[in-house]
């Protein structure tokens, strides 16, 4: 039997309905989905995440960041003089480095050393050897008193490098006063003893993306042994071995 015509009309219509409404609905998931793919690659590429802590607040990160640059970046602001470092090093430091920095048994000495760096007996201490105050400062600030580092206040601490500058003689004045202003300006006596690493550029030649695994360096030859040419230390004439000041 034949149709009339326009009687398939309304089937037509239902099915493109249906067709256009899951073209629709496809193209709201892809919109939606869009942002969560990007994520994921974002994720992947910074690595995996395990969803576990927080993110530190800020107070939390300036607890830990107290790094101290050469150009005094970072220094905390407050000031200290090298008398009120004097009585806080007898109270804090004098039982292992000595009253005057020249150390007790075999904690590290202080002061003194200057000029011996080119000798057989060379002494480092922070005026013979440190190149900048910023580094006595940073050092001192992350782990003295030994034992209790941290434990005392910005003002001690800049106290406490005062007199242990003071005691190098880098610094001269009792009453000198060490400030997050001026600790950057001091010269320490070693400074151009030290060089920034360049090894980026005047190692580059070995840096070698296929390393050398056959006749690499010329044969080494054995010219003499430490039996014969006797490098062991001797006793100075005071009775004293040598390394030890």
């Amino acid at each position: 039997m034949a149709s009339r015509p326009g009687m398939c009309r309304p089937m037509v219509r239902s099915r493109m309905s249906k067709s256009l409404k899951f073209v629709a609905v496809a193209l709201l998931l892809c919109a939606m989905s869009a942002p969560a793919l990007t994520q994921q690659k974002a994720d992947a590429k910074s690595g995996p995440r395990y969803h576990i802590g927080r993110a530190p607040t800020a107070d939390e990160i300036r607890g830990w960041d107290i790094d101290v640059r050469p150009d005094g970046q970072g220094l905390p602001d407050g000031k200290g003089t090298v008398a009120q470092g004097e009585k806080l090093f007898m109270d804090n430091c004098s039982t292992c480095h000595g009253e005057f920095g020249e150390g007790n048994g075999r904690w590290p000495v202080l002061a003194g050393g200057k000029g011996s760096l080119t000798s057989d007996n060379p002494v480092k201490t922070v005026g013979s050897y440190w190149p900048y105050a910023s580094t006595v400062f940073d050092y001192v600030r992350h782990a003295m008193p030994y034992g209790n580092a941290e434990s005392l206040s910005v003002n001690e601490y800049y106290a406490l490098v005062a007199y242990v500058l003071y005691l190098n003689d880098v610094v001269t004045d009792q009453n000198f006063e060490l400030t997050n202003k001026n600790l950057a300006t001091i010269k320490m006596p070693n400074e151009q003893g030290f060089v920034m690493d360049d090894r980026a550029t005047s190692e580059k030649s070995f840096w070698q993306r296929d390393p050398c695994m056959k006749d690499c360096i010329a044969p080494v030859k054995i010219t003499a042994r430490a039996a014969v040419i006797d490098v062991t230390p001797e006793d100075t004439k005071d009775g004293k071995s040598r390394g030890v000041e």
